[in-house]
């Protein structure tokens, strides 16, 4: 994702927002119940911090992550994580996949930033069975099919999953007959590293697609909640994941498409700012072009920054949005 700044970069504070491979592995020792984690040793000097992912050896869930400190030093203490585990104890190592603290050394993503960024995106063409293909499901975990666009990877935290071109929505298609409502949960990361869920009800109407609100970057997982009837599939859109935080259109100073001029004439949602749940939209917000997207039509949009997202006061929040859910 290219950048321009179109200013200096004026204060005190290097304003680093973003995400980076974390220098050394730490290794700890503790315990964790429901949402909190209970560190006791530290095994190495490498600072905790949150957002760092947790991977153990025991049936803790790879992919659980820190989202707030509570008490303790050095190290040690108490921890708020991603997901309910029922973990008597384990050896925890983060593997830092996804560092997003304040501030925040970075190899990918945000800054240090001016006030404009500008958002170049190819986006391959959209295919509804390219996540999962059409079947009739039960209450279970989905088939991945990496079709046109995607491609199978080892994503964040290990595991093998699909890759997306660029951060996009997904969508749930219904197939010819008398559907029942099922909700379709697709789990995976942003392009930041965050991990992310969403809940998508594929409704009653037979032979209809519906597009999420998030937008991913890569895909863990795919279940639904009972049988389908007819077959469901799932696939991309293009609906298009913007690179930072924009809440309020009027931070787009401009938005082109297609090799044209002409200023286009595309949908913007902004970020959702509350607290993320598996049904709210994008933190970061969404682009929907004027036109389909076929791999060749580029989208060249300039964002203007406001200082929460840009400056020595910037935050994670101001320029990445609110923690995924």
């Amino acid at each position: 994702m290219p950048q321009f700044s179109d200013d200096l970069f004026l204060g005190t504070a290097v304003a680093y927002q973003g995400t980076d491979t974390y220098p050394n592995t730490t290794t700890f020792t503790g315990s964790i119940s429901t949402t909190t984690l209970t560190v006791t040793a530290m095994l190495s000097g490498d600072p905790i911090v949150v957002g760092m992912f947790i991977d153990s050896s025991t049936s803790l869930t790879n992919g659980t992550y820190i989202t707030a400190f509570g008490t303790g030093s050095g190290g040690t203490g108490t921890y708020t994580v991603s997901a309910s585990q029922t973990v008597a104890s384990a050896t925890i190592i983060g593997s830092g996949n996804a560092l997003l603290q304040n501030p925040s050394p970075m190899s990918v993503g945000v800054g240090p930033l001016g006030r404009v960024y500008i958002w170049d995106a190819v986006p391959q063409a959209k295919l509804t069975t390219n996540i999962v293909a059409a079947v009739i499901t039960t209450a279970t975990t989905l088939t991945l099919a990496a079709g046109a666009g995607v491609k199978s990877a080892t994503i964040y935290g290990g595991a093998t999953g699909l890759q997306l071109d660029c951060p996009r929505a997904v969508s749930t298609t219904t197939g010819a007959g008398s559907p029942t409502s099922v909700n379709i949960t697709v789990s995976g990361y942003d392009y930041y590293g965050q991990a992310m869920s969403e809940v998508i009800a594929t409704g009653t109407v037979a032979s209809t697609t519906v597009s999420g609100k998030k937008a991913f970057f890569q895909i863990s997982s795919v279940t639904a909640s009972g049988a389908s009837v007819v077959t469901v599939a799932v696939g991309t859109t293009d609906i298009l994941g913007a690179p930072l935080r924009i809440t309020d259109r009027g931070y787009v100073a401009r938005a082109g498409w297609d090799n044209t001029l002409a200023e286009d004439a595309g949908t913007m949602t902004v970020a959702a700012t509350l607290t993320a749940t598996t049904t709210t939209g994008d933190v970061r917000g969404t682009y929907l072009p004027s036109s389909a997207c076929d791999g060749i039509k580029r989208l060249v949009m300039a964002i203007a920054l406001p200082a929460i997202a840009a400056g020595p006061n910037a935050t994670r929040v101001g320029a990445l949005g609110v923690t995924q859910a």
